[in-house]
C-alpha cells in the first residue's frame, strides 16, 4: 500500500533514496543514478558559477509589505503605522540613505547592502489571480510560473535531487505552485519533520547508508573504474566523521518544528537547502494579510516586525550553515494595498502597487521604482533600468515592470539571454538592481 509517508519520502529524497544518499556521501545525485557516466552536477548548466537556490515567499492575501518600505516616505499623504514600533527611520544600503518603517533598519548592514526594494504593479485585485501573477500576467511562455522557471534553470546547475520546486507554506490554494503545467505538492512543515526525524526516520540512519552505499560504489568500481572516476569520488566522498555531524545537525533542526508557522518553514526550508531537494523552495511570511477591517493598523503592524525578524532569522540560518552566499530570498505577491489618507484603519486590494524584496549575492542593494498618485491612491510609477529612479520618461513603464522582475530574477541566478526571451516574452533586465 502506499501510504502518504511513503509518497513524501520519495518526492523528497527521489527514488531509490538517491536524495539521502547524497547527503550521505557528499556525492552528486546524478552521480549516484549512474555512477558508470556521471562525473558531476552542471554539465547542463552554463553559469554554474551564478547559480543560488531560491527562497521564493509569497502571499495570495495581498499583504500590505508595501505600506512599510523605502519609496513610500516621500510623501506625506500615503498612510503608514502609527504605532511607535514602525516609526519612520533612517537606514542606509550601500551608502545611501533611505526611509522606511522602524523594523527595516533592524536588518544588519550587510543583509541591507544585498536587499532590493522593487516597486511593482501587478494589475490585477483579485486574489484567485495569484497563479496567474507568478506567471509574471502572461508573459511567460507557455504560462510557466517564474518560481518553475528559475527552478528549471538551476537544477543542473545545482544537482538537486528534483527540478520541480517545492511548497512548504501555502496558506490559500491559490499559493500552490505548478511546474509544467502539473500541480505540485504542498509539504508543511511538520510533515517534513515526521517524514525525516520519526523512526525510522530518513535520516536517523545516515552513517549506515553512507557505508552501504560506498561499499556497492567500490564493489561497482572493482570491475572497471577509470582514474578519473575514482579521483571523483575521493575528492568528495564525506566521512563518517563529517555524516555524523551533518545527520545530527538536520535532525537537531527539524526536531525543533513543532508547527507550521513562518519560523518553522524558514527551518524546514534551509533543511531541504543543505539536503540539495530541490533548487526553489516557497514560503509565506505574514505581512499583514487580507486588512481590510485593520484598526489602527494593528495587524499590519505586529506582523510587520515579526516578518522583517523572519527574514533576519533566515539570514542568520543561512550564514551559521555557510550559505550566505548561496542562497537568495525573492517575494512576489498577487498585489499590493492601498496606500492614502482613506487606510488609517485597514487597507483595500491595490492593482497598481505591489513592493517585491530580493536579499542575496547576485543583488545590489537599493530601491527599484516608486510610487506617486494613480487615480484615488497611489501605484508603481516608471523608473530606469539603469538607475532604478522612479522616473516619468523611464524606460520600463509600470506595466512592464512585472516582466522586467522576472528577466532580472532569471538573470540574477545565470540564465543566458536566450533562456531568458525564450521564457519571459516581454520585459527587460533591470541592470540597476544588479551586482557587478
Amino acid at each position: 500500500m502506499v501510504t502518504r509517508r511513503r509518497t513524501l519520502q520519495t518526492t523528497l529524497l527521489g527514488a531509490g533514496l538517491v536524495g539521502l544518499r547524497a547527503l550521505a556521501t557528499g556525492l552528486p545525485p546524478s552521480f549516484l543514478l549512474n555512477p558508470r557516466r556521471a562525473f558531476a552536477d552542471g554539465t547542463a548548466c552554463g553559469a554554474a558559477g551564478q547559480a543560488q537556490f531560491v527562497i521564493f515567499n509569497t502571499s495570495g492575501q495581498g499583504d500590505p509589505l508595501n505600506a512599510s518600505v523605502p519609496g513610500t516616505y516621500e510623501d506625506p499623504k500615503i498612510v503608514h503605522s502609527p504605532d511607535p514600533a514602525m516609526a519612520a527611520t533612517p537606514l542606509t544600503i550601500r551608502g545611501q540613505t533611505y526611509t522606511a518603517a522602524a523594523p527595516w533598519a533592524t536588518l544588519p548592514g550587510a543583509v541591507l547592502d544585498r536587499t532590493c526594494f522593487w516597486h511593482l504593479m501587478t494589475n490585477t485585485p483579485v486574489h484567485p489571480n495569484e497563479p496567474h501573477v507568478l506567471q509574471l500576467m502572461g508573459a511567460t511562455t507557455a504560462s510557466e510560473m517564474l518560481p518553475s522557471l528559475l527552478a528549471k534553470q538551476l537544477a543542473p546547475c545545482l544537482g538537486t535531487i528534483q527540478s520541480q520546486p517545492i511548497s512548504l507554506g501555502a496558506s490559500t490554494p491559490s499559493e500552490g505552485l505548478a511546474f509544467g503545467g502539473a500541480p505540485q505538492p504542498i509539504i508543511p512543515a511538520l510533515a517534513l519533520k515526521a517524514t525525516l526525524t520519526s523512526a525510522p526516520g530518513a535520516l536517523t540512519n545516515l552513517q549506515g547508508l553512507r557505508d552501504q552505499t560506498m561499499n556497492q560504489l567500490y564493489d561497482l568500481y572493482k570491475n572497471g573504474a577509470t582514474p578519473a572516476q575514482q579521483a571523483f569520488v575521493d575528492s568528495m566522498v564525506t566521512s563518517q566523521q563529517q555524516v555524523r555531524n551533518v545527520n545530527q545537525s538536520l535532525l537537531d533542526a527539524l526536531t525543533s518544528i513543532t508547527d507550521n508557522s513562518a519560523a518553522s518553514q524558514i527551518l524546514a526550508a534551509v533543511t531541504l537547502i543543505q539536503m540539495k531537494v530541490t533548487p526553489v523552495i516557497a514560503i509565506h511570511i505574514p505581512f499583514g494579510g487580507d486588512n481590510h477591517r485593520d484598526v489602527a493598523l494593528a495587524a499590519e503592524t505586529t506582523q510587520t516586525i515579526s516578518g522583517v525578524a523572519a527574514i533576519g532569522s533566515l539570514m542568520q540560518k543561512l550564514a551559521a550553515a555557510g550559505l550566505a552566499d548561496q542562497v537568495t530570498f525573492m517575494s512576489l505577491n498577487v498585489f499590493g494595498r492601498t496606500l492614502g489618507p482613506a487606510n488609517t484603519d485597514g487597507r483595500q486590494h491595490n492593482q497598481n502597487h505591489q513592493v517585491s524584496l530580493t536579499i542575496g549575492k547576485p543583488f545590489k542593494g537599493g530601491v527599484i521604482g516608486g510610487v506617486a498618485p494613480v487615480g484615488s491612491d497611489y501605484g508603481a510609477t516608471a523608473f530606469d533600468s539603469t538607475t532604478g529612479a522612479s522616473s516619468p520618461s523611464g524606460d520600463v513603464p509600470a506595466l512592464q515592470s512585472l516582466a522586467s522582475f522576472g528577466q532580472t530574477m532569471l538573470a540574477a541566478v545565470g540564465a543566458p539571454e536566450a533562456a531568458r526571451s525564450a521564457n519571459v516574452k516581454s520585459g527587460k533586465v533591470i541592470t540597476a538592481a544588479l551586482a557587478g
